[in-house]
């Protein structure tokens, strides 16, 4: 195995899949959202592939015009709690909102995850964008997008500084003498803030990874800020290379900006890979892909971009409706792109939608070029690797079978995981407690 730097993957489980028509394919699982039995296989097989974590999205806000796997599927840590009995080296990566949780909770939960897998957790920081998921939580509004990060950036000092009540040898467990913990190595937080008051400290100590690792998504300017400030991983929209390498190099230099080791922010676009045997056959697969998708999924994204607008009401072949407001306080970073590109090209509705619906990518073709195509990213500053997502059933095996050992002759990729907690894997630090750095830090004073 080459000693040079490393591709690192991830596999988003997405039950029926992204889009409004995916569950329609011949070989798709209706009911793949809350099958243990399709997850436990998808997670196993991209565990075979070495692949560095699973990915499980989330949203708190339904309606009856979201797609089918937003209408039915698994709590996240729930699931990944099963997975982590049936898994033994893959990372297990949950989404879970601050704008609608306790941190205490929050932090009990993922250490939880940590431990019952052995250092496998990771945490996805997300704010929620849709404005009427407060309406599942007691809540008369949603809050202003800048409030969301400013809530996000406290609430993980919260859940960070809970995750370190313990010092790593608080743990006496001495029974002739009958101390369970020395109590001079138990920490209250204490934590009296803008949004949040909690005293600690966290009832479960410090896995052997520390804490579970960091993943964001942010790509507005307040989100690459907090990316780049707190993240360990950022799952971003794999769009276009161009756009990629812009991304790449704007948060690696905030990273440094705020002091920070730019390499040990990872940087991992989304894709969704089509591979046939052959140009011709990966172009029929792409067809029928395409096939699955309709007006209604494109209105549909559109729609998750923009607080789940309804769309419909406009007509089709007219100019894209003035709905700019509507986006800044919503996924503000899809949105703004999708208006970009709307005026760039005076696209109309039903343009913009059936773009939408089905967007090729630069990852259809043969295994060869697919793995060209993750090499060039790779290696041009685009991205240290990827989020994949199943476009057709069978494309993770494909992937597996196919891609994996060209990018592992290539050099690009492991042969074996590199150790046993999900930190060692992707090369990042375990934390240090700061707790025990402030004593120290004491005792050097």
């Amino acid at each position: 195995m080459t000693t040079g730097r490393q591709m690192k993957l991830g596999f988003i489980l997405h039950g029926v899949g992204r889009t409004w028509g995916d569950w329609r394919h011949p070989d798709a699982d209706p009911g793949a959202s809350t099958s243990l039995s399709f997850y436990t296989r998808q997670a196993q097989l991209a565990e075979k592939g070495k692949f560095d974590f699973v990915f499980v999205a989330d949203s708190l806000s339904i309606n009856e015009k979201s797609s089918p796997h937003y209408l039915n599927r698994f709590e996240p840590l729930t699931i990944l709690s099963a997975l982590a009995a049936v898994t033994t080296k893959i990372g297990l990566v949950g989404t879970l909102t601050v704008s609608y949780s306790e941190p205490f909770n929050v932090a009990r939960q993922f250490s939880s995850l940590d431990h019952i897998s052995g250092g496998r957790a990771g945490w996805n920081v997300v704010t929620s964008w849709l404005g009427d998921t407060a309406a599942n939580f007691s809540k008369t509004e949603h809050p202003a997008h800048d409030v969301r990060y400013r809530i996000a950036a406290e609430y993980l000092d919260v859940v960070q500084g809970l995750w370190d009540s313990w010092e790593d040898d608080a743990h006496v467990a001495d029974k002739e003498s009958g101390v369970f913990v020395d109590p001079e190595k138990l920490h209250r937080l204490d934590h009296k803030g803008e949004f949040f008051q909690v005293r600690g400290p966290l009832n479960i100590k410090r896995s052997r990874q520390g804490q579970p690792v960091i993943f964001q998504a942010g790509a507005s300017d307040d989100g690459r800020n907090f990316a780049a400030r707190r993240a360990e991983a950022i799952f971003t929209p794999g769009t276009s290379l161009e756009d990629s390498r812009s991304y790449y190099k704007d948060v690696k230099a905030r990273a440094q900006g705020f002091g920070r080791d730019p390499d040990k922010v990872k940087i991992l676009p989304g894709i969704g890979p089509v591979i046939g045997a052959t140009e011709a056959e990966a172009e029929a697969k792409y067809q029928e892909l395409a096939a699955l998708g309709s007006l209604q999924t494109g209105l549909g994204f559109l729609a998750r971009s923009f607080n789940d607008h309804d769309f419909s009401v406009y007509d089709l072949d007219g100019p894209f409706p003035d709905v700019e407001a509507i986006g800044l306080n919503s996924n503000q970073s899809s949105s703004q792109r999708i208006l970009a590109e709307v005026r760039a090209e005076n696209l109309t509705l039903r343009q913009i939608a059936q773009r939408l619906a089905t967007p090729r990518g630069a990852f259809v073709g043969t295994p060869e070029q697919v793995a060209d195509q993750l090499q060039l990213w790779f290696e041009t500053e685009g991205a240290d690797g990827y989020v994949v997502f199943e476009t057709l059933p069978g494309q993770l095996d494909i992937f597996v079978d196919r891609v994996v050992p060209i990018l592992r002759a290539r050099g690009l990729y492991r042969t074996e995981y590199e150790g046993e907690t999900f930190r060692e894997n992707l090369g990042l630090d375990v934390p240090e407690n700061h707790n025990t750095a402030a004593k120290r830090a004491r005792s050097a004073a």
